[in-house]
C-alpha cells in the first residue's frame, strides 16, 4: 500500500490515487435523459458534483460501456438487500485493485501523524434524492446519534475510541469535516473502507423527521405508532441503517438505490441519479439501468445459476458447483470465471486451547502436540483428491498477493512427515499405545480427537477423512462430529469441544494498514482460544484471562502495531505476529486459495476472469467497481 503518513506529499498521494484527466463535459444514461426532458429530474450538470470521480480504465482494465439494460442475481434472505451496499462499494475511502486506500465520496484526505484526519468532501455532492449531502451530515450523527444515550446507549462506537478518549470532531465549513485523537488511530481510513464499513455520516435532512430535537413532538409520536415502534429512538434506528439497505426512502450514495419493500421475493435496485463517479469520457456511472434481487431458497441456487436463471452470481456457488456450471455455460448462455478466496485458509483445524478437560487443554497447549497433528497431515492429497489441485497447501496465513507475506509462514511445520510427527508425539510421553494402536493419555484415555464440523455439506467431512487417515498412522484417532454453527460455537465457547474445522484468517491479502487483530486472542469467534477472546472483550467480566506466554506476547505486538507512529513500525509488528503464528501453530492451516466460481451472463462486459472473492478488503464485486459493469445488447 501506498504510504499515507505524516506529511502533506502523503495526503496528496490519497487525494489523486484513482483520478483520470477530467473531462470537459459529461454525459448520462438515456433513462436519465428522458426524465430531464420531462422536467422531472434536473439536467446532469447539477446532479454530479463540481470534481467527480472519473476513474483511470486504462489502469483498471477496463473498457468503457453502454447504458441500459436490467441485470438478475439471486439470493437466499431478504437480508441480503445488504449484499448490494457491499458489491456497490461507494466509500468515503476504499481499497483501489491494488488494495491502496484511495478517496471515493471524498475528494480528499489530509492525515497528520495518524492523529488528526482533514476529511473534503466534493462541492456539489447530492444524496440519490438530490438532497445535498455536506458535513450537516457529519454533524448530525456526530452530535445527534452517536453521542445521544437514547440512540447510542454506551456512546460513539468503540472503533472510534483510541487509548480510552474519543476524538475531538470539529467541521470547519460545508466540505471540511476533521477528526482529531491524542494519539494515533491508524485503523481509521481501513474502518471507512470496510465492506461493512463504519458509518461517520447520516442523511440530516431525511432522518431529522424521526429525532425529538428535531421533529414535532405530535408528528413524531404518530410515526412511531404507525410503525410499530417502542419509542422514537427504535424508529430512528430502523429507519437509518445505511449498510442494510431495507428502507426505500433512506437516501443513499450508491450506485443504485433500493425501490422495493419489504417483504418480498424480489427487490428492485434502480440507478442513483446523483452518483458521483464518471468514467473516461464523462458517462455518468452506472451504466445497468437497475438490478432485480431474487430471493429464492440457497440449496437451489447453484442449480438456478446452471440454468442461466442468473445474470451474475457468486453467493451461494461452491467450487463443488463449478462442474456443473462449466458443463452447462455454453447451452444456457454464460461463462464461469474462478477467482481466489483470499482467506488466510479455507480450511484450518482449531485444537481448543481454553478446553475444560485439563489432560486435553494441556495437551493442546504443547507446541509440539500441536506441530505433529500438523506434520501428520497429506496436504498434497488432499488438494490433489477434493480441490483438484488448485488450491495452496500450508498453514493459515496470509497469501502471496499479499505484501506481508512470506513463504516460511505458510510451509512451516506444513510438510508430510509421519516420522518427524511420530518423534515428537513420542517425546512428549505419548508412548503407551492401545491394541489398535492408538495412543494413550497419561491417565489412560485414548486419543481421541472429536472434530466438529457445521458447513452442512459432505466437502468438511471429506477433508477430515483423509486426514483421518493420515493421522492413524501416528496413533491418533479422529472422529467427525457435525452439527449446526450455533451449537458448534456454544460447545467451542463453553471449552466442551475439543476441535473444530472451519475457514482461517478472514483477511489474507493485508497490507501493513491493516490492523494484525485477527493474530492476537481478542475475540471469543477465534476458535482456538475462545475464552482469551471473552475475557477481552468483556473486560474480564467473562472468560479467562490470557495465561499463555506466546498468547500474551502476541498482544504485545498487536499493541505496539496501534502505537506504532511509522509504517515501519507497523511492518515490523505484522512480522513479528505471523513469526510467532508460524512457528506455534495455534490454528493449523491445511489449505487456502481455493477459487470461487461465478456465473457471468454472455452479454455482462467489464467483469474481470481473473479476480480476489474477499469480504474485507475486497467487498467482494466491490473492489472491481460493478457501476463499471455493462450489458452488451443482446445479438
Amino acid at each position: 500500500m501506498k504510504s499515507i503518513y505524516n506529511c502533506s506529499a502523503a495526503a496528496m498521494l490519497l487525494s489523486m490515487a484513482l483520478y483520470a484527466p477530467v473531462s470537459a463535459a459529461y454525459n448520462e444514461a438515456p433513462a436519465l435523459a428522458e426524465q430531464v426532458a420531462a422536467g422531472t429530474l434536473p439536467p446532469l450538470e447539477q446532479r454530479l458534483p463540481q470534481k467527480p470521480l472519473q476513474l483511470d480504465y486504462e489502469a483498471l482494465g477496463r473498457k468503457v460501456g453502454q447504458y441500459g439494460g436490467k441485470l438478475s442475481m439471486l439470493m437466499g434472505k431478504e437480508k441480503d438487500t445488504r449484499r448490494m451496499t457491499v458489491y456497490g462499494y461507494a466509500r468515503l475511502v476504499g481499497y483501489s485493485e491494488q488494495l491502496e486506500l484511495v478517496p471515493d465520496i471524498l475528494e480528499s484526505v489530509e492525515v497528520d501523524h495518524e492523529r488528526v484526519f482533514t476529511l473534503h468532501l466534493r462541492e456539489g455532492h447530492r444524496w440519490s434524492d438530490g438532497e445535498p449531502f455536506t458535513s450537516e451530515d457529519f454533524r448530525y450523527w456526530w452530535e445527534d446519534v452517536a453521542n445521544n444515550e437514547q440512540l447510542y446507549p454506551v456512546g460513539p462506537p468503540a472503533l472510534l475510541k483510541v487509548n480510552g478518549r474519543f476524538p475531538t470532531v470539529t467541521f470547519p465549513d460545508a466540505t471540511t469535516v476533521r477528526y482529531e485523537w491524542q494519539d494515533p488511530n491508524p485503523d481509521f481510513l481501513a474502518s471507512l473502507a470496510a465492506a461493512a464499513p463504519l458509518y461517520i455520516y447520516a442523511p440530516a435532512h431525511y432522518m431529522k423527521q424521526f429525532h425529538e430535537k428535531y421533529a414535532d413532538a405530535g408528528e413524531l409520536a404518530q410515526r412511531v405508532e404507525q410503525q410499530h415502534k417502542r419509542d422514537w429512538s427504535a424508529l430512528h434506528t430502523s429507519l437509518g441503517r445505511l449498510y442494510r439497505n431495507d428502507n426505500p426512502d433512506l437516501p443513499v450514495l450508491q450506485p443504485w438505490h433500493q425501490t422495493t419493500a419489504s417483504p418480498s421475493s424480489r427487490y428492485l435496485f434502480e440507478r442513483n441519479p446523483y452518483f458521483h463517479r464518471v468514467d473516461p469520457e464523462g458517462n455518468q456511472l452506472p451504466y445497468i439501468d437497475s438490478i432485480v434481487m431474487g430471493i429464492t431458497e440457497s440449496k437451489l441456487i447453484p442449480a438456478k445459476a446452471a440454468t442461466g436463471e442468473t445474470d451474475l452470481q457468486a453467493q451461494y456457488l461452491r467450487f463443488s458447483d463449478y462442474t456443473l456450471l462449466k458443463r452447462n455455460a455454453p447451452d444456457y448462455g454464460f461463462r464461469v470465471a474462478l477467482w481466489q478466496i483470499a482467506k488466510g485458509a479455507h480450511q484450518a483445524l482449531f485444537p481448543n486451547l481454553n478446553h475444560e478437560d485439563p489432560a486435553w487443554r494441556e495437551l493442546f497447549r504443547d507446541v509440539r502436540f500441536r506441530r505433529a497433528l500438523s506434520l501428520a497431515i497429506n496436504r498434497a492429497e488432499i488438494n490433489r483428491v477434493i480441490y483438484y489441485g488448485m488450491a495452496v497447501t500450508g498453514q493459515n496465513t496470509l497469501l502471496p498477493r499479499s505484501p506481508l507475506y512470506k513463504p516460511e509462514y505458510r510451509e512451516r511445520w506444513a510438510e508430510f512427515d509421519i516420522d518427524k510427527a511420530n518423534a515428537l508425539l513420542d517425546d512428549i510421553g505419548l508412548t503407551d499405545r492401545d491394541n489398535a494402536g492408538i495412543r494413550k493419555l497419561p491417565d489412560g484415555r485414548s486419543l481421541e480427537i472429536i472434530v466438529e464440523t457445521f458447513d452442512g455439506t459432505s466437502e468438511q467431512a471429506d477433508v477430515l477423512q483423509l486426514i483421518a487417515d493420515s493421522w492413524r498412522q501416528i496413533g491418533v484417532q479422529l472422529h467427525i462430529k457435525p452439527s449446526n454453527l450455533d451449537n458448534v460455537r456454544r460447545r467451542v465457547y463453553a471449552g466442551e469441544a475439543q476441535m473444530t474445522i472451519s475457514s482461517g484468517l478472514e483477511n489474507g491479502i493485508a497490507t501493513v494498514a491493516n490492523s494484525p487483530y485477527e493474530l492476537a486472542p481478542v475475540k471469543q469467534e477465534y476458535y482456538q482460544w475462545p475464552k482469551f477472546g471473552q475475557y477481552y472483550e468483556t473486560n474480564g467480566a467473562a472468560g479467562s484471562p490470557i495465561d499463555m506466554p506466546e498468547a500474551k506476547h502476541l498482544m504485545e505486538l498487536l499493541g505496539s502495531w496501534y502505537g506504532a507512529e511509522s509504517e515501519q513500525g507497523r511492518r515490523e509488528a505484522w512480522q513479528q505476529m505471523l513469526d510467532v503464528h508460524a512457528d506455534n501453530v495455534f490454528s493449523i492451516g491445511i489449505l487456502a486459495g481455493v477459487m470461487q466460481p461465478i456465473a457471468i451472463d454472455s452479454q455482462l462486459q467489464n467483469v474481470p476472469d481473473e479476480g480476489i472473492w474477499n469480504w474485507d478488503p475486497g467487498a467482494h464485486f466491490g473492489l472491481y467497481s460493478p457501476d463499471t459493469f455493462w450489458l452488451k445488447p443482446e445479438p
